[in-house]
């Protein structure tokens, strides 16, 4: 008689606890990795925000005034500690902005004057003459300078019409405007005036340019533009305007002219032609029109218009629009911006009112960022990316078009470059490979994989680049002769009787033969086209192409790249193909199928949502890809361009000038937005990556439970 077995409970206290405590620990790894993906990507938006916030103008404080004489001229210092006015009968003062103190004022000239002002120095025209005066607050306590003198200086008493220029360190030009003539001259301390004349009549308004090198004048509805050389002045070109400016303005660096009429404010700068530079109409900016005060700022290309009623609008150059419109206190007389732009001071009837001014970076928004801008001296509009220059009067340009494409690019030639190979490999490695080749195979590749980035890098700019501008033509007739030789060969195979084909393809023999072939073609491709090219032609393909050759390019990038990706899309395919039940493959071939056959239709689809998975993984990778395009582009930020062009891409624009931004610029925040634009990008292609093979595994899974 058979015991009756009695259920073993088996119940291991200590095995229970490490399970739970090893679930636990997992969970907790993943719960950390999603937060710190969320505090990065929360991060990041924290710092680019800032960058698309609106400007703000608050009050700050008001100060009284003892005098009522209106100002012609006015500012304040960097700090906004001291404020200067000169009124129109030559009374200059400083008066504190802090705790409304002042400096004894100073009669700089006798009777009405006029004004013309550049940056921290003011032209004071009188009967007596002219006298230049500059503020200066290098002091406790501010105090005039008078860096030709506090005498006056010779000029024409006709004129009515000044304007000024420092052109370097203690050296300015006055341009003066009668009724009949313009008048020039040169002043320096210590040494003679030169001066210079034209005729031109009924001249409304006049400007010089800050390097010296323009003169404009305004008559009527005529604008003459002169070069200033030592000989005098050259009439260079002359507009005739439909209507008649009633102002006209520089914006900071004399290369933008502000045209100001009754309807709009018109933008011009010059464009380079076969004839020479010439000025052109480039933009209107909506909603402006000539107010009685039109303010831009010394360092920045900004502008603003205040009425009398406290109207006031901000614009930048880049923009079209207003970018802030505030309704100020009615009974504005004058107003000036402070140097940096970050404050505005405002004079009344007995008053002044110190405003802070909050507008960082003019020059950046949402649409310069992302369509084309028409830049300063460029021909038209276009996507630039062009971010440091060596001096103030520069406007940096922040398209982040030319590092998309360029990423793009890459990207999507490494992959067409890899992916052919890789999954070819895949296939022929776990269908067709003997298994004992197999084990040597798989794992020399896979080691492939963990050769670092840098040093393919490397090899592609330092070797690979020269080499392939010495064999172009070879290079780019290599993948077709490498493809006809396979059709080739197999076509051979096909022809031999039963017994050399069994005795030479069965079980992976194929490699041995397909090797040699494939070398041959090689060689013929990378060392006997080229030695034919030179001894035919005299010169290899690179060198005659009319467009021209950079030695580190797309193609060399996509390469190296490709390299890159090889092993890693080839061990996820591989493993998904071998993953295959073998069941299906026996029951595809038993029922007469061919070896080819059943891989095409049993064994990849079963297969293709591990294969679409190592594509996208191997896309991104691409993606992120940074020390190769890093190395092996000539990192040019450029949307047009073919494959023998330089490109540059998002992380290699990050890892390129990250060091040489500085710390809370618009600069270093539009690098962080790259980067924000590279985790998105990455974020969005995975997730749609996950949906795809999870549909292409539920379909799989469907076929084969209705099989």
């Amino acid at each position: 008689m058979n015991p009756i077995p009695i259920p073993a409970h088996y119940n291991d206290r200590r095995r229970q606890f490490i399970d739970r405590l090893t679930r636990r620990v997992v969970m907790a790894c993943g719960l950390a990795i999603l937060l710190v993906m969320l505090l990065l990507f929360v991060w990041l938006i924290w710092v680019v925000v800032p960058l698309f916030s609106s400007p703000t103008l608050s009050s700050v404080s008001r100060i009284a005034l003892d005098q009522d004489q209106p100002a012609v001229a006015m500012g304040m210092d960097a700090q906004q500690q001291w404020g200067w006015r000169i009124d129109a009968q030559g009374r200059a003062e400083f008066l504190s902005l802090m705790n409304q103190s002042k400096v004894p004022a100073l009669w700089l000239a006798q009777g009405r004057v006029a004004v013309a002002t550049d940056n921290d120095s003011v032209l004071l025209k009188s009967a007596a003459g002219l006298t230049l005066v500059q503020p200066d607050f290098s002091e406790a306590e501010p105090r005039w300078k008078f860096p030709l003198g506090d005498q006056p200086l010779g000029g024409n008493p006709d004129a009515k019409v000044i304007a000024l220029a420092q052109t370097a360190e203690n050296r300015w030009l006055v341009a003066e405007a009668s009724a009949t003539q313009i008048t020039l001259y040169r002043f320096q301390p210590l040494q003679a005036t030169a001066s210079f004349s034209v005729s031109v009549p009924d001249v409304s308004q006049l400007m010089i340019s800050p390097d010296g090198r323009l003169l404009y004048g305004l008559a009527k509805n005529s604008l003459r533009v002169w070069r200033i050389t030592d000989g005098g002045l050259t009439l260079r070109e002359s507009h005739t305007l439909l209507q008649q400016p009633e102002r006209l303005a520089q914006l900071s660096g004399g290369s933008t002219l502000l045209m100001a009429d009754h309807d709009s404010i018109t933008q011009w700068f010059d464009i380079a032609s076969a004839t020479g530079p010439h000025l052109n109409a480039i933009r209107a900016f909506h909603h402006a029109s000539n107010q009685p005060l039109l303010l831009s700022e010394a360092h920045r290309r900004v502008f603003a218009t205040l009425n009398p009623a406290g109207e006031f609008k901000l614009f930048a150059s880049k923009q079209e629009g207003v970018v802030l419109r505030s309704q100020l206190d009615p009974g504005v007389l004058n107003a000036a911006f402070a140097p940096r732009g970050d404050g505005l001071l405002v004079e009344r009837q007995g008053s002044w009112q110190h405003y802070h001014l909050s507008n960082p970076w003019p020059d950046i928004s949402w649409r310069n960022l992302w369509q084309k801008v028409w830049y300063e001296h460029y021909p038209q509009a276009d996507y630039v990316w062009q971010s440091t220059s060596a001096n103030d009067d520069y406007q940096g340009k922040f398209s982040l078009v030319p590092m998309v494409v360029g990423t793009l690019k890459a990207a999507g030639l490494a992959m067409l470059f890899a992916t052919p190979l890789a999954l070819a490999a895949a296939m022929y490695t776990a269908w067709f490979m003997a298994p004992a080749l197999r084990r040597w195979v798989k794992p020399a590749i896979e080691m492939m994989g963990a050769l670092p980035s840098v040093v393919i890098g490397l090899i592609a700019g330092l070797w690979l680049a020269p080499q392939l501008a010495d064999r172009l033509a070879g290079v780019l007739l290599w993948p077709l002769a490498l493809a006809a030789a396979l059709l080739l060969c197999s076509h051979v195979s096909q022809r031999l009787p039963e017994k050399w084909r069994r005795r030479l393809c069965d079980e992976g023999r194929e490699i041995w033969i397909l090797l040699p072939v494939l070398l041959l073609v090689t060689l013929g491709c990378l060392w006997l086209l080229p030695m034919l090219e030179h001894r035919v032609l005299g010169v290899s393909l690179a060198d005659s192409l009319c467009g021209g050759y950079q030695q580190r390019n797309l193609l060399i990038a996509s390469v190296a790249m490709g390299f890159a990706l090889v092993p890693l899309i080839f061990t996820l395919a591989e493993d998904a193909i071998f993953s295959v039940p073998p069941s299906l493959g026996q029951g595809s071939l038993a029922l007469g199928a061919t070896q080819w056959q059943t891989l095409t239709r049993v064994v990849l689809p079963g297969a293709s949502a591990g294969i679409f998975a190592a594509l996208m993984i191997g896309f991104g990778r691409a993606i992120g890809e940074t020390m190769i395009v890093l190395m092996a582009t000539g990192n040019t930020p450029v949307t047009e361009g073919g494959l023998l062009q330089g490109v540059r891409t998002l992380s290699a624009n990050v890892a390129i000038e990250m060091p040489e931004a500085a710390a809370g610029s618009g600069h270093y925040r539009v690098l962080f937005l790259s980067a924000l634009v590279l985790l998105v990008f990455t974020l969005v292609v995975n997730t749609l990556a996950e949906l795809v093979r999870q549909r292409l595994r539920q379909r799989f899974s469907q076929q084969e439970m209705q099989g």
